[in-house]
């Protein structure tokens, strides 16, 4: 006899970032073009904007996404991510003559100590695109969080961290520290 069981509800601490990590299903690409990104980007910053979802970093990678962020309430990640995904799925399907799900399955969300692994977090996830070989540098590639985060380019999806904003009280100073952190981080996947 089988049994059905239902998903068991998650619960989000305002205080506690989490790494949120979405799949295309069997690993197949959710982005194809530069339009793809675009709409999701799109998505996301709307929804989380309503959903009062702080996102501190973030890669849209070929076959799965990359998010650091805080909730400002309980339904802030479920709501965001729901709402995002219905949005992109409906565009991807109807642009590819596409049908069925999309996604691997549910969002994986894992709690980020803030003190010990928020900044690699960060690093971890601008860097995805490197470590894909999609790009040899983070700076070069347009779909993640690193020129905001690292040069200063204006991103509405992004709201600095407070761990992040305290590498330095000047801005430049704070960019450049971050710099380091990712040249490091590069630097010790190389060797």
């Amino acid at each position: 006899m089988a049994l059905n069981m239902a998903r068991l509800p998650r619960h989000f601490s305002r205080a506690l970032p989490l790494h949120i990590i979405l799949r295309g299903n069997n690993r197949t690409p959710i982005f194809s073009a530069d339009a793809d990104y675009k709409h999701f980007k799109g998505a996301l910053l709307d929804a989380a904007s309503r959903h009062k979802l702080a996102i501190h970093a973030y890669a849209l990678v070929s076959n799965h996404i990359h998010l650091l962020a805080s909730p400002g309430g309980p339904e802030s990640v479920p709501k965001t991510m729901q709402s995002v995904g219905r949005r992109y799925v409906q565009y991807f399907n109807l642009r590819y003559d596409h049908t069925g799900t999309l996604w691997e399955g549910r969002y994986r969300a894992t709690a980020v100590d803030t003190e010990n692994y928020l900044l690699a977090c960060m690093r971890y996830i601008e860097l995805s695109p490197v470590r894909a070989g999609m790009v040899n540098h983070p700076r070069d590639y347009a779909w993640s969080s690193y020129a905001a985060n690292a040069e200063g380019k204006d991103d509405m999806l992004i709201t600095p961290h407070g761990l992040y904003t305290s590498l330095a009280t000047d801005v430049c100073a704070r960019r450049i520290a971050y710099r380091d952190l990712v040249t490091a981080a590069m630097n010790e996947t190389v060797d």
